[in-house]
């Protein structure tokens, strides 16, 4: 009886420690704040470009003025 019973205690003992080592797949995704920050900026400024651009666009048209000439 002890020989089955510390059978079982060897055992449960390797079983849980190879259990516990065990490698779990972890998927980490890094970004570069920086590079986010330049990008949103960039954005910004070249949206805001364009908002300018159609409005000289649209007082020219209003206007019947012609900066091109």
């Amino acid at each position: 009886m002890k020989k089955v019973i510390l059978s079982l205690a060897v055992v449960f003992t390797l079983s849980t420690a190879f259990v516990s080592c065990r490698d779990t797949k972890e998927t980490k995704i890094e970004v570069e704040s920086d590079d986010v920050a330049d990008d949103v900026e960039d954005a910004i400024d070249d949206a805001g470009d364009a908002v300018e651009d159609a409005a000289d666009d649209v007082e020219d048209a209003v206007t019947g003025e012609d900066d091109n000439s």
